[in-house]
């Protein structure tokens, strides 16, 4: 009887599946989804262990989202910045800003930093603070030596300034040697004093004043022509910045003595005035003959 009743149920299933022809579709269409899945997933994981596909990041990511509506979302959302322009880093940037080239607009002019770094180069700023500071150190040195001057208990020598120039000096000698022939000139000839000019250069005192003489003309006494003073204190190599205007002053009078200078008294020379030009090409003349034979009397022929 049971076998009966199985083989009756064997038969209705049989007579259902003919008959109706759309569950029996779904029934294999089922059986045939779920045998291409499980083929899938087979044929993925063979794949997997060869070579990986590449796939978009921003694709990747919507795909992994757990529903429709959200993946496309999120791909829309991550897709949106790839619309902008690209935006330098942060590093470029730095990197520009600390030293990299800077394009600037045409006719724009230069901040006052890069006039700064102009003058830490070398630029035209560092040579006028140090001339101001130069001057300012002349100055300071040259009052106090006018100061000095006045002082003077036996009027050795007195000072006038040039167009009221405190680096042009008029000096005059009021006193020599009393035992000497040139005092004895100045009283026959009544010459109350022996004119200098001195004029400071940039750098006095670290470098000498010129100095030369202006009347009356003199003869020997180490006065050269137009003046010209040849004495090695007033040379660079002799010089030092202790010197004062009186100690050179009270020098000169001691080489003018020494020297057997004299008072020049013949017709029309006596009169022709010594000039500035001739007196600075004399004094070059002088420096480089003794810079060759050194301060000793140098031979006939070379002056």
């Amino acid at each position: 009887m049971a076998t009966l009743l199985r083989k009756i149920g064997l038969i209705r299933l049989h007579n259902r599946d003919t008959e109706d022809p759309k569950h029996h579709h779904n029934h294999r269409g089922g059986g045939s989804g779920q045998q291409s899945a499980s083929l899938r997933g087979k044929g993925g994981a063979k794949s997997g262990g060869h070579k990986p596909q590449q796939q978009h990041p921003a694709a990747s990511a919507g795909d992994a989202s757990p529903g429709p509506g959200k993946g496309k979302g999120k791909r829309a959302v991550e897709l949106a910045p790839r619309d902008k322009p690209p935006q330098p880093a942060a590093g470029a940037a730095g990197a520009a800003g600390a030293g990299g080239p800077r394009e600037r607009a045409p006719g724009a002019r230069a901040g006052p930093g890069l006039a700064v770094a102009a003058a830490a180069a070398g630029g035209s700023l560092v040579p006028a603070a140090r001339q101001q500071h130069c001057t300012q150190v002349r100055s300071r040195r040259l009052m106090k030596e006018l100061q000095d001057i006045a002082r003077l208990s036996d009027r050795f020598i007195s000072v006038e300034l040039v167009d009221e120039s405190l680096f042009d000096w008029n000096v005059k000698l009021h006193q020599v040697d009393k035992d000497s022939v040139l005092w004895q000139d100045m009283k026959e000839t009544n010459t109350e004093f022996i004119l200098l000019n001195l004029t400071f250069p940039d750098n006095f005192p670290f470098s000498p004043p010129f100095m030369r003489v202006l009347s009356p003309r003199l003869e020997n006494g180490y006065v050269l022509d137009g003046g010209a003073i040849c004495m090695e204190l007033l040379t660079p190599r002799g010089w030092s910045s202790a010197y004062t205007v009186e100690a050179v002053m009270r020098q000169f009078a001691a080489s003018l003595v020494k020297g057997q200078g004299r008072i020049c008294r013949k017709a029309g020379k006596s009169k022709k005035s010594f000039s500035r030009k001739e007196a600075e090409a004399t004094f070059k003349s002088l420096v480089k003959t003794h810079e060759k034979y050194g301060w000793v009397t140098p031979p006939v022929s070379d002056g």
